[in-house]
């Protein structure tokens, strides 16, 4: 039998406005003999036992919701990098993302720099991030969400609907949906666009207002919206857009596949790989600004393709997920032991 792993996660105790990605981890591991998993406190990061230390999104470390808050704990971060160093801990990073958040101070941008100069071991969700030469790292797909939304009953699906559902950033081209789904208007009065999901600010709350004005084809439903909604929109749904301006990984993909939904993102190398693997007529995927043209084509070819196999997403599974994590943990500890490269996986 080999010796308990204590692995502390970078989220405290989850709440239900957790990303249920975090929450499947957490299952995930706790189901496996000989792992413990703490949540995050900085008592616990500073003066708590632990194996490793995992980070999903290392900025909210150093931010904080006033000057003062954020100040402590961008001084607490330093402690826990001093920390994770004097008693070689290893620091596991999830890479969710490719780049710093925008809008950043440049005590924030140094002490992410600390953080990722401190990382182990990362783990990215697909194949297609990249990994600096010679640093550890192993791929373990991001898991679905057939589990987590089973609880709740699928609505009838509407024909002609087109669904977007999730937090709306800049970056997710919410705007540039709706002036595409309205210059639908000379071409299908059959189609509708069901927006859901709670702008970041004011500002892009009533830009998006602004660009659906006038068009009662558009329902906008702009807040914070619960598990049972979201699944209620996502089936209700002929088919889900999601027109990042930058897409690398997307939770709302996988959300509407694992609720059987397919939906239409930008054309890239992850998505494309994603279209492989899932099998033909859930993933469609755009080339260039979206336009009303985009939407119409792809319900048509949607609707020509007809019925097809639930989208294949067997390499996703969560049992499987728990214990690569638990490999990777394991491999980080060999590596902060010995300082040998190891080969990214």
């Amino acid at each position: 039998m080999r010796d308990e792993l204590t692995v502390l996660q970078s989220f405290p105790n989850p709440r239900p406005t957790t990303n249920p990605y975090l929450v499947m981890l957490r299952q995930s591991l706790h189901s496996l003999p000989d792992v413990q998993v703490k949540t995050f406190t900085w008592r616990t990061a500073l003066l708590g036992k632990y194996d490793v230390f995992h980070v999903h999104w290392p900025e909210i470390l150093v931010n904080g919701h006033s000057p003062l808050k954020k100040i402590v704990r961008q001084a607490l971060t330093l402690g826990l990098i001093l920390r994770l160093r004097i008693f070689r801990t290893p620091l596991v990073r999830t890479v969710h993302n490719l780049e710093m958040p925008q809008g950043i101070s440049r005590r924030e941008r140094l002490l992410l720099g600390l953080l990722d100069k401190a990382t182990t071991f990362r783990i990215r969700l697909n194949s297609t991030t990249p990994i600096p030469a010679g640093v550890p790292a192993r791929t373990i797909p991001h898991g679905h969400y057939r589990d987590w939304f089973s609880a709740f009953a699928p609505q009838d699906q509407v024909p002609g609907q087109i669904g977007y559902i999730g937090l709306i950033r800049r970056y997710k081209g919410v705007e540039e949906l709706v002036r595409a789904f309205r210059g639908t208007s000379h071409r299908a009065d059959d189609i509708s666009l069901h927006l859901a999901g709670n702008p970041t600010s004011n500002a892009l709350a009533e830009s998006i207002r602004s660009a659906a004005q006038g068009d009662n084809r558009i329902h906008l439903d702009l807040r914070f919206i619960s598990d049972e909604d979201l699944v209620g929109v996502i089936t209700s749904s002929e088919l889900v857009v999601l027109p990042y301006r930058f897409m690398h990984n997307s939770a709302g993909v996988l959300t509407s596949l694992s609720l059987d939904r397919p939906v239409l993102v930008p054309d890239n190398e992850v998505n494309r790989k994603l279209a492989e693997e899932v099998g033909p007529g859930w993933v469609f995927l755009f080339d260039g600004p979206l336009t009303g043209e985009h939407l119409i084509g792809t319900l048509g070819r949607l609707r020509a393709a007809g019925p097809r196999p639930v989208p294949n997403l067997q390499g996703r599974e969560w049992g499987t997920a728990g214990v690569d994590h638990v490999v990777a943990y394991r491999q980080a500890m060999e590596w902060s032991r010995t300082q040998r490269p190891a080969p990214s996986a």
